[in-house]
C-alpha cells in the first residue's frame, strides 16, 4: 500500500468552494480580531506609562510638600504704599531660597482701638496654622537684601533675622522685633505674644522675655558679609507712630505679661480681600477688628492718649 501524508488541515480548495459572501465574512472576522489584539496591547502599554507618570507626579508632589509651610504674618494698617513694594521683593527673594511653599497674610486692623501688633500676630497665626509650619512675624517696611539671610524652617529656636547687629535702626542687645522666624509649636508653648500692647512698641521685648522664660534658644544671623547699612533696606516713609505710654500703662507693662496671649485673644473679621499685585504677586488682607477689656487695658482707647498728649487717632501710621 501507498502511503500518503495527510494534512491536519482543510485543503485550500475547500476555501475556495465556499460562498463568497461567508468567505469574505470570515476575513474580516480574522482582520477585527487582529485589530482588537493590537488596540488591547497599546492600551495596556498606555495604561502602564499613565501608572508610572501618576507615580511621578505624585513624588515630585510629595518632596515638594514635604518642605515645611511658612506663612508671613504682616501686621498692618494704612501702609499700601509700602504693601506693593513689600509683597513683590519678598517673593522674589524667598522664591530664590530653597524652602517650601509660603503665602502672605496682611492682618489689617481696624480704626477702632490703639494698634496692637502682638495682638495682629496671634490672629494671624490663628488664621495660617492649618495651612502652615512655621511663621515669619514681619514688619512691612523691611526686605531683606543679603541672599544669604535664611527663612528655612528654625527648628531648635526662634530666629531672629533682623538681629540688632544688621538691623538699621534698632541696635540694643535684646531688640527682638522687625522679621522672627518660629515654628507652631514653639509659638504655641509660649502661648503666642501678649494682647496688651496697644499703642506701637515694646510687645517684641514682653516676646522677648517670653521666648527666655521657656528655655528656647534666640537664633540670630552670624558673620554677614554685610553690614547695618546694607543688609536690608528699610522702606519706611516717616509716618508719625502712636508710641505714646501713661504712667499707668508703663507700670503694667513693665512686669511680663503672664495671663494673655494666644489662647485667650478676641478678635473678629470684617472683611478678607486676595489681592494681586503688578500681576504676579497674591497677598491675602483680613480686616481684623480686635476686642478690648477698657477696665484692664483702658489705653487701648483713642481718647486715652488724648487726656495725656494733644495727638488723635489719624497720628497713626500703623
Amino acid at each position: 500500500m501507498t502511503g500518503r501524508c495527510r494534512s491536519e488541515f482543510p485543503p485550500l480548495n475547500m476555501f475556495l468552494r465556499l460562498p463568497k459572501r461567508t468567505l469574505l465574512l470570515g476575513i474580516f472576522t480574522a482582520c477585527m480580531f487582529c485589530l482588537l489584539l493590537i488596540s488591547f496591547n497599546v492600551l495596556l502599554q498606555n495604561e502602564e506609562l499613565r501608572d508610572v507618570t501618576s507615580e511621578a507626579l505624585s513624588n515630585d508632589r510629595l518632596v515638594h510638600d514635604s518642605k515645611p509651610r511658612l506663612a508671613i504674618l504682616v501686621p498692618f494698617r494704612n501702609r499700601f504704599d509700602e504693601l506693593i513694594v513689600f509683597v513683590p521683593q519678598l517673593s522674589e527673594f524667598l522664591r530664590t531660597q530653597d524652602i517650601g511653599s509660603f503665602k502672605f497674610y496682611i492682618l489689617n486692623q481696624s480704626r477702632r482701638y490703639r494698634f496692637n501688633r502682638g495682638a495682629l500676630a496671634n490672629v494671624g497665626y490663628l488664621l495660617a496654622k492649618r495651612s502652615s509650619d512655621y511663621i515669619a512675624i514681619h514688619d512691612v517696611d523691611l526686605i531683606p537684601i543679603n541672599k544669604d539671610l535664611s527663612y528655612s524652617y528654625p527648628e531648635d529656636g526662634p530666629f531672629h533675622l533682623s538681629s540688632p547687629d544688621y538691623h538699621p535702626q534698632y541696635n540694643y542687645k535684646k531688640y527682638f522685633g522687625g522679621i522672627l522666624l518660629i515654628n507652631n509649636k514653639q509659638f504655641e508653648l509660649i502661648n503666642g505674644m501678649s494682647n496688651r500692647y496697644f499703642g506701637w512698641g515694646l510687645e517684641d521685648d514682653d516676646f522677648y522675655a517670653r521666648v527666655r522664660a521657656a528655655n528656647l534658644p534666640i537664633l540670630r544671623p552670624q558673620n554677614l558679609s554685610t553690614d547695618r547699612t546694607n543688609t536690608f533696606l528699610h522702606i519706611h516713609n516717616n509716618q508719625k507712630r502712636d508710641s505714646f505710654k501713661s504712667k499707668e500703662q508703663q507700670d503694667v507693662l513693665r512686669r511680663r505679661d503672664k495671663q494673655t496671649g494666644l489662647s485667650n485673644i478676641r478678635f473678629s473679621i470684617n472683611a478678607k480681600h486676595n489681592i494681586t499685585i503688578d500681576d504676579h504677586y497674591d497677598c491675602t488682607v483680613y480686616n481684623i477688628e480686635l476686642s478690648c477689656n477698657t477696665k484692664e487695658t483702658p489705653w487701648c482707647q483713642h481718647n486715652y492718649v488724648r487726656q495725656f498728649a494733644n495727638r488723635g487717632p489719624n497720628d497713626e501710621a500703623q
